[in-house]
This record gives structure tokens, C-alpha cells and sequence, in this order.
């Protein structure tokens, strides 16, 4: 082989490694880091407030109220809780719907996640 096909070859190669590695890194690295998670703790918050009236409400006991009062107690508990492990289960950053302007390709809704979570004991 001569000076130049060797040269050639192993600018191909180089290529070749510094396309591949650049590729990994978009895959691996870059793109999980865009991902944004987004919860509507509103939303969550209103529906279990509701809830909780009309079971406070319905109450004809005292027994029946303070069953309401503890499934608020048991809420209160297992929202942060609930908020704190979303990130590590999407490997996202993850932020309230109302602080975005705006949807982007990136961005995923984990409100019914959160809703789930909070829901199951």
C-alpha cells in the first residue's frame, strides 16, 4: 500500500470512531438531559381537595369524618414523597406544568404518574 491509501484508510477509520462516539453521546448523554418532566400539582391537589369535601361532607358519624381526615393526613404524606421519587423514575428534570410556557418535543406529562402514586398506599 502506498503513503496516500494509508492515509486514506486511516482517515476513514477516524471518521468512522469520531462519527460513532459523537453518535453514542447524542444517544446516551444529550438527549435524556433534554427531557422535561412536567406535573400538574394543581390539577392533582384540586381533585383530592374535592374529594375529601364531598367525603367531609357526606359524613354523618364522627367516625365517617375522621376517616376523611385521614385520608387527607395520608395525602399530605404521600405527595412529596410521591413528587421526590419522579425524577428518578424518568431520569428527567421534572417541573410544574404552570412554570413552562409553553410545550416542547421534549417534554413529558407524569400528572397521571403522580396521580397513581399518590393514590396507591
Amino acid at each position: 500500500m502506498t503513503a496516500r491509501a494509508l492515509l486514506l484508510a486511516n482517515a476513514l477509520v477516524s471518521l468512522f470512531f469520531v462519527a460513532g462516539g459523537l453518535l453514542a453521546y447524542d444517544r446516551l448523554a444529550a438527549r435524556p438531559a433534554r427531557i422535561i418532566g412536567v406535573v400538574d400539582l394543581a390539577e392533582v391537589y384540586r381533585a383530592k381537595e374535592d374529594a375529601f369535601t364531598r367525603q367531609l361532607t357526606a359524613a354523618r358519624s364522627e367516625e365517617e369524618r375522621q376517616a376523611a381526615l385521614q385520608v387527607a393526613r395520608n395525602f399530605s404524606k404521600r405527595l412529596p414523597e410521591a413528587l421526590e421519587s419522579l425524577p428518578a423514575e424518568c431520569g428527567c428534570l421534572v417541573l410544574l406544568k404552570a412554570s413552562l410556557a409553553g410545550p416542547t418535543p421534549y417534554t413529558i406529562d407524569l400528572t397521571a404518574r403522580l396521580r397513581q402514586k399518590v393514590e396507591t398506599p
